[in-house]
C-alpha cells in the first residue's frame, strides 16, 4: 500500500459529475426539488407524528427541525440560481449533502421516533427507554457510519478507486440497474418479516404503523451508508480542480490542476 492519497485513487468517483448527475445544473433542479421534500416531511413530522407522541423533547425536536428546514430551504433558493452555484459549485455540493440528509436522514429518523413512542400505543411509553432505544439507534448509526468510510480509506489505499480498477466496473454494473428485481425481492421480503414481528410485539391499532417505522428506519440508515461517499466526493472537490466544472460547465480533466501549477510563471527576487 502507498503511503499518500492521490488524485489518481479517486478517479472513479468522478463519474457522477461525468455523467452529468450530479452536475451543477443537475444539483440545481435537486435543491428547488428539495425545497417542497423537506416542507413536505417536516409537516409530517409535526402534524401526524408529534401531537400523538410521548417521546421525550419533542417539542425541542420539532422547533430545531424547523429552523434548520427553514435555513436550508433559503439557501437552497439562494444556490438554485447559476450566477450564485458557477461561483461556489462546493457549497453547492455540500449543500445538496444537507438537503439530502434532511430530507432522508433527520425526517425519516424522527418519524421512526415519534412512532416508537406513540400515546397509548406504539413499543413503549417509558421516556428512560425512549431515550435508550434513541441512543441505540444513533449509535448503530455512528458505527456504520466509521464501518464504511474505513473500507473506503483501505478501498481507495489500494488503489480500488482508479480507473480501470473492479470498482469501476462494479459501478458501471449498477448504473444498469440490473441488480434491482433482486433488491426489491429480497428487501421486501425482510420489510416484511421486521413489519410483522413489530406488529406482534407492540400495541399499535393500525395495522400500516410499524411499516411506516420500518420504513423509517431503513432509509435512515441507507442515508447514513450514503454518507461517506458524498463527503469524499465533497473533499475531493475542495482539493482537486478536476471534481469541478469550469465556467463555460465542462468537467476539468484530471492533472488539470498540476499542470497549471507547472506553467505558473516564477517569480524573480
Amino acid at each position: 500500500m502507498r503511503g499518500q492519497l492521490r488524485e489518481e485513487d479517486f478517479e472513479v468517483l468522478r463519474e457522477p459529475l461525468e455523467s452529468g448527475r450530479q452536475s451543477r445544473e443537475s444539483i440545481s433542479v435537486v435543491l428547488i426539488l428539495g425545497i417542497f421534500l423537506q416542507a413536505l416531511m417536516f409537516a409530517l413530522n409535526y402534524y401526524l407524528a408529534a401531537p400523538y407522541s410521548l417521546f421525550p423533547f419533542k417539542e425541542e425536536i420539532i422547533n430545531i427541525h424547523f429552523w434548520l428546514t427553514v435555513t436550508i430551504i433559503g439557501l437552497s433558493i439562494v444556490y438554485s440560481i447559476p450566477f450564485v452555484y458557477k461561483r461556489s459549485e462546493r457549497i453547492q455540493y455540500a449543500l445538496s449533502i444537507l438537503v439530502s440528509h434532511n430530507v432522508g436522514s433527520i425526517s425519516f429518523l424522527i418519524i421512526s421516533l415519534f412512532t416508537i413512542g406513540l400515546e397509548d400505543e406504539g413499543m413503549t411509553n417509558n421516556a428512560d427507554n425512549l431515550m435508550q432505544i434513541a441512543y441505540v439507534i444513533l449509535a448503530v448509526a455512528l458505527l456504520l457510519f466509521i464501518i464504511i468510510m474505513v473500507r473506503y480509506y483501505i478501498s481507495l489505499k489500494k488503489g480500488h478507486y482508479r480507473k480501470g480498477s473492479e470498482k469501476e466496473e462494479q459501478r458501471n454494473e449498477l448504473a444498469n440497474m440490473s441488480f434491482v428485481p433482486k433488491v426489491v425481492l429480497i428487501g421486501g421480503a425482510v420489510f416484511i418479516l421486521i413489519t410483522k414481528w413489530i406488529s406482534h410485539n407492540s400495541n399499535y391499532y393500525d395495522s400500516s404503523t410499524p411499516g411506516i417505522l420500518v420504513l423509517g428506519m431503513l432509509v435512515f440508515y441507507a442515508m447514513i451508508a450514503v454518507l461517506p461517499e458524498q463527503l469524499i466526493i465533497l473533499y475531493c472537490k475542495c482539493k482537486y480542480k478536476s471534481f469541478n466544472f469550469s465556467e463555460r460547465g465542462y468537467l476539468y480533466s484530471i492533472g488539470e490542476q498540476k499542470t497549471e501549477r507547472r506553467r505558473k510563471p516564477r517569480i524573480e527576487a
